[in-house]
């Protein structure tokens, strides 16, 4: 049986292990096992705090097969950007410019450093085995991050971000770093980029304070911001559908345009409903009856299956009320699948 569920700690192995195959250009996944382990720890102290006050803390979920242990997929939701550390981003800014002694007028924009304190959710770190996808696990590991939103509503800012891949060449060449910010950042792009995860000191450090114009890029370089990479493209597509809308912000390394929602505008966040647990019992679903929705509970943290929902009373096998702690009677929440 699959679940999305919380990590836990004796997930640490096989996380390491999925991570390690994730594509070079997921840069946050690009993390050492020291990292990864204080990401898994603060995580699971995330998922079973009891206080509802808004921290700057990642909630890890992870895609496992319960029966043989395996995991073939991760994403998280960081629930406060800009906390101990600035969140930083490009802003694009266009100014009109003019002069009446040449007859001329010129739309100017530029890159401005833009930096945030007390800043909005985050979603991101979204990897699935290559293998798996294509069945809809990608979907629910998405969505479920949502349903967490929901059930914790308290723990979360009034708006969610994402910030997608930008443009790569096919060797793995990211034309805006390569431009712009590794011109100012003498390492490579992924070095940067994962350690920007870890601490962002570097960034006020070697970053330019003024404004970088469009105008002196070449033209490739300016088609590539705010533009996504082709692998990114579903991911942009299904947050689009959500009511995430691009905003006038960019990532400072490869120029991927930040997407952005307010958390109680989000389809599956306003879908998600709590309902009964009605009948457990070990009647087999007809072939028609697919699953369309995902059922979580939060009583030990967060772990959800994907069952067929046709109402607010809810019959699930023996197996399943085992795997996600419940019983008849027990509130579990619900967020359909197809939004």
């Amino acid at each position: 049986m699959w679940t999305v569920r919380a990590v836990r700690i004796d997930d640490l192995d096989k996380l390491e292990t999925l991570i390690r195959s994730a594509t070079r250009g997921l840069t946050t996944l690009q993390l050492d096992r020291a990292q990864l382990l204080d990401r898994v720890e603060q995580s699971v102290f995330a998922f079973s705090r009891t206080g509802q006050s808004t921290k700057d803390e990642p909630y890890v979920l992870v895609l496992a097969n319960e029966e043989s242990g395996e995991l073939v997929g991760t994403s998280t939701i960081y629930a406060k950007t800009g906390g101990h550390q600035a969140f930083y981003s490009y802003r694009l800014v266009t100014k009109e410019c003019s002069s009446k002694t040449l007859n001329v007028s010129h739309a100017r924009t530029s890159l401005a450093m833009n930096r945030v304190h007390d800043g909005p959710t985050e979603i991101g770190s979204l990897f699935l085995r290559g293998t798996y996808r294509g069945q809809g696990h990608g979907r629910w590991l998405s969505l479920s991050r949502f349903t967490v939103i929901a059930a914790r509503r308290d723990r979360f800012a009034s708006r969610v971000i994402a910030e997608m891949r930008g443009k790569a060449e096919a060797d793995g060449r990211v034309p805006f770093w390569d431009a712009v910010s590794g011109r100012f950042i003498p390492v490579e792009f992924a070095v940067a980029d994962a350690m920007s995860t870890v601490s962002k000191e570097f960034i006020e450090e070697l970053m330019p304070e003024h404004p970088i114009y469009l105008d002196l890029l070449p033209p490739e370089v300016r088609e590539s911001i705010g533009e996504v990479h082709i692998e990114t493209q579903p991911a942009l597509a299904m947050l689009q559908n959500q009511g995430f809308r691009k905003t006038d912000e960019v990532d400072i390394f490869d120029a991927g345009p930040v997407v952005s929602c307010a958390t109680d505008e989000i389809a599956a966040v306003k879908g998600s409903r709590i309902c009964r647990i009605d009948q457990v019992n070990d009647e087999k679903q007809t072939p028609n009856e697919k699953p369309n929705a995902i059922v979580a509970s939060t009583q030990y943290g967060f772990t959800s299956l994907v069952l067929n929902v046709n109402s607010d009373a809810l019959a699930v096998s023996t197996s399943a009320a085992e795997v996600l702690g419940v019983d008849v009677g027990s509130q579990v929440w619900v967020t359909s699948l197809h939004q």
